[in-house]
C-alpha cells in the first residue's frame, strides 16, 4: 500500500452539449477502474467532516456533482488540498490514500464511483494505523 500523492489527481469525465445543456458521460474508459459500486452524500451540513480513512483494495473517483467541497488526501508523507466544483471534473484516488472531505456549500451532492463492493475490513479507519502501514 504505498501509493504517492502524485497518483491522486483529476478526471475529466467527457461530456457533450448543445442548446438544451449538457450531459457528462461515464462509462468503459472514462475511467481507470470497472465500477462496483456508487453512493453519494447530500444534505450534508457545511460544517460536517466525511470520510476520514483509506482504502487497502478500493479505487475511487470522487465528483462534486452539486455545488462544491475539498478534499483532504494523505499519502502519509504529504497532505494536498484539492476543492471540486465541478461536474464534469472527477478526483482519482488510488488504494493507500487517507482522504477527508469538508467544508460543504449548500445543496452539495458528492457522488463516489468504486471499484469495489463495500467491504469494512479493507477500511483503515486510524491516522496512526495508516501512518504505520505507509512507512513500513
Amino acid at each position: 500500500m504505498k501509493n504517492r500523492i502524485e497518483e491522486v489527481g483529476l478526471v475529466k469525465i467527457p461530456q457533450v452539449h448543445d442548446e438544451r445543456g449538457k450531459l457528462a458521460v461515464v462509462e468503459k474508459d472514462s475511467i481507470p477502474f470497472a465500477i462496483k459500486r456508487v453512493y453519494y452524500l447530500y444534505d450534508i451540513p457545511s460544517d460536517a467532516y466525511r470520510g476520514g480513512h483509506a482504502h487497502l483494495k478500493q479505487e475511487s473517483i470522487v465528483l462534486a456533482l452539486s455545488g462544491s467541497f475539498e478534499v483532504i488526501v494523505d499519502d502519509g508523507l504529504e497532505r494536498k488540498r484539492i476543492m471540486l466544483n465541478k461536474p464534469n471534473y472527477g478526483l482519482y484516488i488510488p488504494t493507500g490514500i487517507w482522504r477527508e472531505i469538508e467544508n460543504f456549500s449548500s445543496g452539495a451532492v458528492c457522488l463516489v464511483l468504486a471499484s469495489t463492493e463495500f467491504d469494512e475490513s479493507e477500511y483503515i479507519r486510524n491516522y496512526e494505523e495508516f501512518k504505520l502501514s505507509v512507512t513500513t
